[in-house]
């Protein structure tokens, strides 16, 4: 009976601090629109970046995934690659002269050169490949899980890899990645929320919530058109978020977190 009742008492230990750590989350911060852009409601938006006034958007599903460079202003594509229908496309990201595109499943990573878009290689990972985003030094990767990997830009290995959390729960279904003034943003997907992340400790520091987009987008956000994009214009000091499949990509300034 005696180990009976310590077991119970532990289970019920237990259930507490399980329930304190999830109760217990960083600061939430809101937004206010700054402009809204046209974005195109086909686009399955699984990578986003911002390049020499470009956006550089790489979208998914088997047979409709491609990746495009696409004027800020007009929506207009300048120049688009169709991604092999083998493959479901993910994240996308430049370094120097290249880009890097990742696959869902495949393990498997596309070289393109950035000026024509044409095919110059492959790189492979382990598991799953869902986004990517990069600082002067290193590339940073998800996966779908709680961790971002860290990948040399040259040769493409991994480095290392850190968890995120938040008061020690690991945040799961980590998305598309974007690095913003030293610190990591990440898509949660199917959340309306971007953690804020203290890449050196894995430590969500805040939270970027974003719900009030998805009625002016006219979306619901619980089939496949949930928020997912993030791309940051480090010149003007521009943060651009959209969604897979909405009609619109939004500049947003950032409001104080509670």
């Amino acid at each position: 009976m005696g180990a009976l009742l310590r077991g119970l008492v532990g289970l019920i230990l237990s259930s507490v601090l399980v329930t304190s750590a999830l109760a217990a989350t960083a600061p939430v911060g809101g937004y206010t629109v700054v402009k809204a852009y046209p974005h195109d409601t086909a686009a399955f938006t699984e990578g986003l970046f911002y390049r020499d006034g470009f956006i550089f958007e790489s979208t998914g599903l088997k047979g409709r995934s491609f990746i495009r460079k696409w004027n800020l202003e007009t929506g207009v594509s300048e120049q688009e690659r169709i991604v092999d229908s083998r493959y479901f496309g993910e994240g996308v990201v430049d370094w120097k002269n290249r880009l890097y595109a990742l696959t869902w499943t495949d393990e498997i990573g596309i070289i393109y050169d950035i000026d024509s878009f044409e095919r110059i290689g492959e790189f492979s990972y382990p598991g799953e490949g869902w986004a990517l985003t990069r600082d002067d030094k290193r590339i940073m990767m998800s996966d779908g899980t709680s961790f971002i990997r860290f990948l040399d830009p040259e040769t493409l290995k991994e480095t290392g890899r850190i968890e995120v959390t938040d008061h020690g729960v690991p945040v799961r279904n980590l998305n598309e990645l974007e690095w913003v003034k030293g610190e990591l943003l990440a898509n949660v997907w199917q959340t309306t929320r971007i953690a804020r992340i203290d890449i050196k400790t894995g430590n969500v520091v805040g939270w970027i919530e974003l719900a009030g987009l998805l009625k002016d987008a006219g979306v619901t956000g619980t089939q496949d058109d949930v928020l997912n994009g993030i791309a940051y214009d480090a010149v003007s000091d521009r943060l651009f978020v959209t969604g897979k499949l909405w009609p619109k990509l939004y500049e947003i300034k950032l409001a104080p977190a509670n």
